[in-house]
């Protein structure tokens, strides 16, 4: 017996049975409505970047990619269907008086809107980090969203794309309500209504199963599904991405900052520190016992190469990539100041440089702290500010009679990096408030100011380590590099014709064009100190190389790795190794063995430059000869070298990588006690 019938078009009296059969039907609708919007924009941006693709990509590489994109879609789709089947289809059972299509409705319009800004947002984001959305997109939720907003909208063209994106959400209505409005849904079949309770199960059943189908991507579970971890089935890396649509994006970006926080990355062996410590040990040549973790991590400075400097500055260029100063780019003049530094007599210069990761404040924190990333946020972690680490580069500079300060170009409360500082030894923080140097863009002030500021301070300052973080060379980009000297025109027409695959040349000369001008700033900053302060010593690199790209298919090399000159009296050729390996957190190692007296003992994970054989960041490594993917098997080489034995590189990567990763992991969240 029907319990509650009611008229929903005046024709024909709808009871449970009827009212969860039409809901269904009107859900499925929503469903393969969202899918096709999925499928759709993946296709268009396929098109629209196609220049991002390989040479060697196929029509079955391209055929595959949008098979798997659709299966991995079924979950977002589905995602936004569940919705309308909680709030619209399930409420009709429990009383099909209730009418509530609006919400569906609702529901689709609201899905369509943010499916239409991700796609728009996708472009600029894709040509700037070669991926569908990833952890960049949470370390903008911890950066400073003010600025965020005004680099959207100078820099990416937020109001317009903004505006398309209303545009196709309009579009996106009119569609999904012409669907659920004016198309109709089929009538229970006269055979089944006579067994209702059969036919509710039944039809209960197969929704469960289309769940399933969906929740797994095409499968029943993760073994014959698609997810986001294990959707790259092509040889194309931008076939691989464009496979993930907007929202699965978004979900990778959420899950990888979950598992930052849970600490969860390849190479962290936490139920194997001890065996970690002892290995730092032998390769330190240190006898260690106990449960310390500091004993292990003990080095001996071997006696000092240079007369110890008055003056000692790390220079951390934004964006500073290695890419312009390769020969092949040499034409642009983009990086002939860094370059004619490593040239001197009294520099050296390494191409075998990883920076500590894709991000600013990860390059920062590892100078700071000396840990390798581990996907812990040391600038918010709450040991950070209770406890110096180790091997903080700060507290072992001062041993050697060393004040050591931060110079920014930026806001002292960014990402939280002055409290880090100065609670992990610092005696200084400066940012743009603290010289009182105009605002010149969203982020702070520029290198010209920054590097004024710092040179009028050194006349009266005690030895002091300068550890410098510069600015201008980063979205908005809106230096008048053409008054600096820098001709844009030029520079647009050898782009055109050295990367002839530039999607932009206009907007990638003007970013070589604060490359330029950062390089320059820097250069005469080093010549104008050396001639007033002849015991200085200068280490010059970048933050990391992730932004500006030669091109939509950059190698390895130009994608990741970051100069690495050291300058200054006393420096030669050969005081480091020919084609040294090292990182960020190798750098303080570095200067306090070329200026410490013999014997004088301090704490570091990781070997100076030229100590080990290889280098990483999250998900890079390099040796003196190729360079590769940390959780594959995918290598080149370096430039410059015929062959390379990536074989034995990757031996060496399993050497060091999990013994610098564990031990970091294990102070961050630990401390120095292994138990």
């Amino acid at each position: 017996m029907r319990i509650s019938r009611y008229d929903t078009n005046g024709n024909r009296p709808q009871g449970r049975l009827e009212k969860y059969f039409r809901n269904i039907q009107q859900d499925l609708k929503l469903f393969f409505f969202l899918l096709f919007l999925l499928c759709l924009y993946r296709v268009a941006f396929m098109g629209l970047l196609a220049n991002f693709m390989g040479s060697d990509v196929g029509t079955g590489d391209i055929l595959q990619a949008n098979w798997t994109g659709l299966r991995l879609s079924l979950k977002s789709a589905g995602g936004f269907t569940l919705l309308s089947f909680v709030l619209v289809t399930l409420p009709g059972i429990l009383n099909p008086r209730w009418s509530w299509e609006k919400i569906r409705l609702g529901i689709g319009t609201a899905a369509s809107f943010l499916l239409a800004v991700l796609f728009e947002a996708r472009f600029p984001y894709y040509e700037e980090f070669h991926m569908t959305y990833g952890l960049q997109v949470m370390q903008g939720v911890h950066d400073d969203r003010s600025a965020i907003f005004m680099m959207m909208v100078q820099e990416y063209g937020l109001p317009w794309r903004l505006a398309i994106a209303i545009a196709l959400t309009a579009v996106s209505w009119y569609m999904l309500k012409v669907l659920l409005e004016r198309m109709g849904t089929l009538a229970l079949p006269n055979m089944v209504r006579t067994r209702p309770v059969l036919t509710m199960l039944v039809l209960f059943l197969a929704t469960v199963s289309f769940g399933f189908v969906t929740r797994f991507g095409g499968g029943f579970n993760y073994a014959t599904g698609i997810n986001w971890e294990n959707a790259g089935v092509t040889k194309d890396e931008f076939l691989n991405e464009c496979i993930l649509d907007d929202v699965q994006g978004i979900y990778r970006a959420i899950q990888s900052e979950k598992r930052m926080k849970a600490g969860d990355i390849y190479g962290v062996k936490k139920d194997q520190v001890r065996e970690m410590a002892e290995k730092a040990a032998a390769l330190n040549g240190t006898a260690a016992v106990g449960d310390d973790i500091r004993p292990y991590i003990t080095r001996q400075a071997p006696g000092a190469k240079i007369a110890k400097p008055k003056h000692i500055f790390i220079i951390l260029g934004e964006s500073w990539a290695q890419w312009p100063m390769l020969e092949k780019y040499e034409r642009l003049h983009a990086a002939d100041g860094i370059k004619s530094l490593a040239k001197a007599p009294q520099g050296y210069y390494t191409q075998s440089f990883m920076p500590n990761g894709d991000f600013t404040s990860i390059a920062i924190t590892g100078m700071i702290t000396g840990l390798s990333e581990v996907n812990v946020r040391a600038n918010y972690q709450p040991r950070s500010f209770k406890e110096v680490y180790p091997t903080a580069m700060a507290p072992q500079f001062k041993e050697l009679g060393y004040q050591v300060d931060f110079w920014y170009g930026g806001t002292p409360s960014w990402d939280n990096i002055r409290k880090l500082a100065l609670a992990q030894g610092f005696d200084h923080f400066y940012g743009y408030p603290d010289f009182q140097a105009p605002k010149t863009n969203t982020w702070g002030t520029n290198d010209r100011n920054l590097f004024a500021a710092l040179g009028k301070s050194l006349g009266d300052e005690p030895p002091t380590v300068h550890l410098i973080m510069t600015t201008s060379n980063h979205p908005p980009y809106n230096v008048d590099v053409a008054a600096e000297g820098f001709d844009l025109e030029k520079a647009k027409a050898v782009v055109q014709e050295i990367i002839p695959d530039a999607s932009d040349p206009d907007t990638l000369a003007l970013e070589i064009g604060h490359y330029w001008y950062m390089d320059k700033v820097v250069t005469e900053f080093v010549r104008e100190t050396m001639a007033k302060y002849p015991d200085s010593l200068f280490v010059i690199t970048g933050d990391h190389a992730v932004r500006t790209n030669p091109g939509p298919k950059p190698t390895m090399f130009e994608f990741q790795s970051v100069p690495f000159v050291l300058y200054g009296q006393g420096v030669t050729k050969d005081i480091l190794p020919a084609n040294a390996v090292g990182g960020h957190t190798g750098i303080a190692p570095t200067l306090i063995n070329l200026i410490a007296p013999k014997g004088f003992t301090y704490h570091a994970i990781a070997p100076a430059i030229g100590e080990a054989p290889v280098a990483f960041n999250r998900g890079y490594w390099l040796s003196n000869q190729v360079m590769g993917q940390v959780e594959n098997d995918q290598t080149e080489s370096l430039p410059g070298v015929a062959g390379g034995d990536a074989a034995a590189g990757r031996a060496q990567l399993d050497t060091y990588l999990p013994m610098m990763r564990t031990l970091s992991w294990w102070l961050l969240e630990k401390g120095t006690t292994m138990n």
